[in-house]
């Protein structure tokens, strides 16, 4: 079993120097922590595996293809594979528990070679 604090997962992302850390990974699943400060710009892109948002603190509005809505403390958000999405309008620093499945750049390779996902390679 392994468990985390939320307050040293900040921590070694904060030292890493990134706005992303991954803590979990495991070939179907991968999590991890990402935070933006109040006023910042969300830099992402489409992510080529499906992801789930949890949002822990913080408050924003994130735009996931045509649609945008407010997220704060315990929302929830899914966004699809190959969907373009950003969080902006962020009002409160926002810290973010990310889920990817399968794990984030399972299909990148997939994606690359412009073959469906899980697509045979020949």
């Amino acid at each position: 079993m392994d468990i985390y604090a939320l307050e040293q997962l900040q921590a070694a992302r904060t030292a890493a120097g990134r706005l992303y850390r991954e803590f979990i990974r495991t070939h179907d699943l991968s999590v991890g922590l990402y935070e933006l400060a109040a006023g910042s710009v969300d830099p992402q892109g489409p992510h080529t595996e499906d992801e789930v948002y949890y949002v822990i603190s913080g408050r924003a509005l994130i735009t996931v293809g045509p649609d945008e809505a407010p997220v704060g403390p315990g929302s929830v958000v899914f966004v699809a594979a190959d969907m373009v999405h950003r969080f902006h309008d962020i009002t409160e620093d926002l810290s973010v528990i990310v889920f990817f499945g399968p794990a984030e750049y399972t299909h990148r390779a997939d994606h690359e070679g412009h073959r469906p996902h899980g697509a045979a390679t020949s």
